[in-house]
């Protein structure tokens, strides 16, 4: 792992007299003199000038590091010339005028007189990179083997002897004060003459690059570099901070243990990571295996459930097979019987009427007479019936099931458990259906950490199209009005709180009514209306017409409802149709466009939509009478009965949205609402 920290950016090989960059970084000397550029400064010598046409892009690199160089920083354009993408230039240029940019970091820098050789030499990473060389190379001796020395396993640092395994056992036990001692893997220094020699050499002078002569004594703070005697002199350094180069060494290899010591901690911790996320992939491998077995062990244990219960119910429907095929044999039985019996007294009597003895036939008459009168008797009403159907009255409604098992999914996890909140639970026993309203209620079983802040109620559209939302508060119990009458509507609930929006609850179907059932509305009558029989009958106490609605909203399918003439006096025409909920209500029913209508005397009757009279027809009203209204929404149609005699249908325009049954009357008139009546047989569409 270690090797990536010896190899140049620049050749990726293992650092060669490397030299070390104002940046810190690294390069090879031969790598660096490839990668110098010439700077706008200055113009390249012709001798400097490559012929290859490889070279020919050096021109165009000139400009590029034109305003960079200034600063102090540049970059270099990546290329597959070399390993890591530097580009490289040949090797001729002279240093004046000529800058050099970092491979890593892409700082760049301009070389001085001294070219090259201003860059100190990184001695230190030399002697790393030759030893690691000389670990890689040769295998180190035992020094306390006496014949036949094997391969050293461990060196202690204090000691510096390289030991084997069994000599490490026998002479430097880990116990005592022996057990202080470090012991790491074996290397090797080699010195003059071949000789082996512990790592741990001594130590060599650095010298001056400036004063070949002069050793590095002083360490100058300001510059961060190691400075000779020479340099503190008459050099740049000499009004800087310096201080002894034995001293700063020591407080450098101190503050880097300190900060090795941080460092290794956190490896130690990744190591320990590391070995965690390795067990847990174990972990994570078993326990699928153990969590597939366990969901195939409960599908099996549902359909082993559901072939027993299958089993129970073919048994039941062999049971009324087994019923059905015994009454139907023994009626055929018993009525083979009596018609043999029937047959043979009827045979018998025919030849006794062939006879011509008068005096013989009276002697019998009386009695045949009353054994075919008593046969009679005998087939009674019913006895020529089946006493049982062929269909079986047994219904097998699947769709609950059909639904959880669609439905059926894991559990919510219990990361999102104590975030979010659970899916409630429906309560079916509570969610029912009146008219073409729908009432759902709800529970949560387990409350999370954060509380609930309120539930979202969502219906489709009845034809199983997308969902809507219709409620959304903190009450766990909502009716929603309004929906189309026969009708199937899809349910759900979710809950949310600040952290987020839980899982749905399971779907709950709810049915609406057949057949409306409503009232008048007395919160949309006009104030001279006035309603008694539990708002199903209506009067009036104007002369004029007043319009009362129904409680029921229409929007689709077919609807019939019916009202009673229970009151008729002095020929008024009361009208009887649909509306809107905005329709005037301080006139005829009919004369706005909010309308759809048929108006009524004593003798005929007329359709009105926004004031037009339309399509006349004989027959009129009386007390007793009834007047059937058809509100067909999917044909866009309205039908009249008078009497159950059928008028229309009639096709009026924009006959589209919402509607109500609508009645208007005036003080002469009272009629009563009749309704969850089914279509009657005798409407004919034309």
């Amino acid at each position: 792992m270690m090797d990536e920290e010896l190899k140049c950016p620049v050749c990726g090989s293992l650092f060669k007299d490397p030299i070390l960059l104002p940046c810190s970084h690294n390069v090879c000397l031969a790598c660096a003199r490839n990668i110098i550029v010439q700077t706008p400064e200055g113009e390249t010598p012709p001798h400097s000038r490559a012929s290859n046409s490889d070279y020919d892009y050096l021109d165009m690199d000139k400009m590029s590091m034109y305003s960079e160089t200034d600063s102090g920083y540049g970059s270099y354009t990546p290329c597959l010339k070399s390993p890591n993408g530097v580009r490289v230039f040949p090797p001729t240029l002279v240093h004046r005028h000529c800058s050099i940019t970092c491979p890593l970091c892409h700082r760049s820098v301009s070389l001085d007189e001294r070219g090259l050789r201003g860059f100190p030499r990184n001695r230190l990473l030399e002697a790393i990179v030759s030893r690691y060389q000389q670990s890689r190379s040769v295998n180190v001796k035992c020094q306390l083997c006496d014949r036949n020395p094997v391969d050293a396993t461990v060196m202690c640092e204090q000691c510096d002897v390289f030991y084997c395994t069994p000599c490490q056992q026998r002479c430097h036990p880990s116990r005592g004060q022996l057990a202080k001692h470090r012991l790491v893997p074996p290397t090797q220094s080699p010195v003059a003459g071949g000789q082996q020699m512990p790592a741990a050499t001594l130590r060599k002078q650095g010298t001056c690059a400036d004063h070949d002569t002069m050793n590095f004594s002083m360490y100058c703070v300001n510059c961060k570099t190691p400075v000779c005697m020479k340099c503190l002199e008459g050099g740049k350094h000499g009004s800087h901070d310096v201080k002894p180069l034995a001293a700063m060494w020591k407080q450098h290899k101190c503050q880097l243990s300190q900060a090795l010591n941080g460092v290794s901690d956190k490896a130690k911790d990744a190591k320990e990571f590391l070995v965690q996320l390795k067990n847990m992939l174990q972990q994570i491998q078993e326990n699928g295996v153990e969590f597939e077995a366990c969901l195939v062990a409960q599908c099996d244990a549902l359909i082993e459930a559901l072939t027993r219960q299958k089993a129970k119910l073919l048994t039941k429907v062999t049971k009324e097979r087994e019923y059905k095929l015994k009454v139907v044999r023994d009626q055929i039985t018993h009525c083979t019987m009596k018609l043999r019996q029937t047959t043979g007294m009827m045979e018998y009597c025919l030849e006794v009427i062939k006879e011509n003895d008068p005096s013989g036939f009276l002697q019998i008459s009386d009695a045949l007479i009353k054994r075919v009168t008593s046969s009679q008797d005998q087939w009674v009403k019913g006895a020529l019936e089946p006493k049982v159907g062929p269909e079986f009255d047994l219904t097998l409604n699947t769709d609950p099931l059909l639904q959880t098992l669609i439905q059926l999914d894991f559990v919510q996890s219990k990361v999102e458990s104590a975030t979010v909140p659970p899916a409630p639970l429906l309560q079916l026993e509570k969610c029912c259906t009146r008219n073409n309203s729908a009432t759902l209620a709800w529970r949560v079983s387990v409350f999370p950490s954060n509380p609930i802040e309120g539930y979202v109620l969502e219906l489709d559209d009845g034809n199983g199209g997308q969902y809507r939302e219709v409620y959304v508060g903190k009450e766990t119990v909502c009716t929603v009005d309004g929906l189309h009458f026969n009708s199937s509507y899809n349910a759900r609930v979710k809950a949310y709180n600040s952290t987020g929006v839980g899982p749905y609850s399971k779907t709950v179907v709810l049915k609406t009514s057949d057949v409306a059932w409503f009232t008048f509305d007395p919160a949309s009558a006009h104030r001279d209306i006035v309603l008694t029989n539990e708002n199903q009958t209506v009067s009036c106490n104007s002369y004029d017409d007043r319009v009362v609605l129904g409680t029921a909203a229409f929007s689709k399918g077919v609807h019939y409802w019916e009202l009673m003439v229970d009151r008729y006096d002095n020929h008024p025409d009361p009208a009887f149709g649909v509306a809107r909920i905005n329709t005037m209500k301080d006139m005829m029913l009919g004369k706005d466009d909010k309308a759809w209508a048929m108006y009524v005397d004593n003798n005929r009757s007329w359709f009105m939509h926004n004031n037009s009279h339309t399509n006349r027809a004989e027959g009129g009203i009386s007390k007793g009478a009834t007047v059937g209204i058809l509100l067909d929404l999917n044909k866009h149609t309205v039908t009249f009965f008078i009497n159950k005699q059928q008028h229309g249908p009639v096709a009026f325009e924009n006959l589209e949205g919402v509607f109500m049954p609508a009645v208007s009357i005036n003080r002469n008139v009272q009629v009563t609402l009749l309704t969850g009546m089914e279509v009657p047989k005798n409407f004919k569409q034309q």
